[in-house]
């Protein structure tokens, strides 16, 4: 009698021969194969599972991104100065004149373009300029250019908006010169002027106030830039900020701009809430008039606010100090 180990091989052998007779030997050496490669392949296809998730995660992070941006930068009114529609320009090329006390000021190029734009600025140039109203060059820019209240913005926000602008086309469009007075229009008097009229920083949120309300702040304060227009300056150009959004009289190179204090007498303290949406996002008055002049291409900027945003405008702006400031408005 053969032993037991001899016994294991010959049943093998037996086996193997019985296999060969019914033709599954090939289909016994797939099976040995595929238990053996199982394993890889379970971790290949959950690597391709997760590599085709995280592209289209990736892409829909960027249309997102993209979305949030395009929503800020109608809101911030970016077109408005840096797109001269009078003439007819490409999108961003700059060129649009903006009329001040201190002469015409030019609206930059901020196309992605590498020569006459924005085009080689990192994400750290980009957030300079809009905190510090710095150039990536190091010269500083005039406050014309309102990062006074882009300060404020979140670094979120900034990035979305960055993103947005470098989706538009290219335009090799050389900036304007300024034509302004002197001696305004030399730029290293900024260093000082920031020292008097700017503050640099994020929004912080205030605790004890609702979301709506500083939400609203956030938006008026920093985006919107609503008090860059409808506060008024001194003769240095610095805001005075004991009569924010009082209004302001209209005076050589200056458009006048209403008070949106709650003022019973001059401002919008008897509006309705309805009132003062229907005149944030559609520029209608409560007497049935419409807005007119630069502010017309405001409120089409404007007119984008989802509901949320428009009641935390409305909420902030009937909550800020009443300021008694008559203004004769003009279209």
């Amino acid at each position: 009698m053969l032993s037991e180990p001899w016994q294991r091989h010959a049943a093998a052998v037996i086996e193997f021969i019985e296999l060969q007779k019914n033709g599954e030997i090939i289909s016994c050496f797939k099976k040995r194969v595929f238990q053996l490669l199982k394993p890889v392949l379970i971790l290949f296809i959950v690597w391709l599972q997760f590599f085709i998730l995280s592209a289209d995660e990736i892409l829909a992070s960027t249309k997102t991104q993209l979305s949030r941006g395009k929503y800020i930068f109608q809101l911030a009114g970016c077109n408005s100065c840096h797109t001269d529609k009078t003439r007819k320009h490409e999108p961003l090329a700059g060129g649009s004149a903006i009329k001040t006390p201190f002469g015409i000021f030019f609206g930059s190029n901020i196309s992605p373009d590498k020569t006459y734009g924005i085009g080689g600025w990192s994400d750290e140039d980009f957030i300079r300029a809009m905190r510090e109203g710095i150039s990536p060059d190091g010269n500083h820019y005039f406050p014309v250019f309102p990062y006074t209240s882009y300060t404020k913005m979140s670094e979120k926000d900034l990035m979305d908006l960055k993103a947005y602008i470098f989706s538009f086309p290219s335009q090799s469009r050389r900036n304007k010169l300024h034509k302004i007075i002197f001696p305004a229009n030399m730029r290293w008097l900024q260093f000082f002027w920031k020292k008097f009229f700017f503050t640099q920083g994020e929004y912080l949120q205030l605790k004890s106030k609702g979301m709506y309300w500083n939400r609203g702040s956030y938006l008026v304060n920093a985006i919107t830039h609503c008090g860059e227009c409808h506060t008024p300056r001194n003769f240095l150009g610095g805001v005075k900020s004991d009569l924010f959004l009082s209004g302001v009289r209209r005076s050589a190179g200056v458009q006048s701009a209403p008070n949106i204090t709650p003022d019973l007498q001059h401002g919008i303290g008897k509006w309705l809430d309805a009132d003062l949406k229907d005149f944030i996002k559609f520029g209608l008055l409560p007497d049935g008039d419409t807005v007119g002049g630069s502010m017309a291409e405001v409120v089409e900027n404007l007119s984008i606010l989802n509901t949320y945003d428009l009641k935390s405008m409305v909420f902030y702006l009937n909550s800020i100090p009443s300021i008694t400031n008559r203004i004769v408005h003009t279209k």
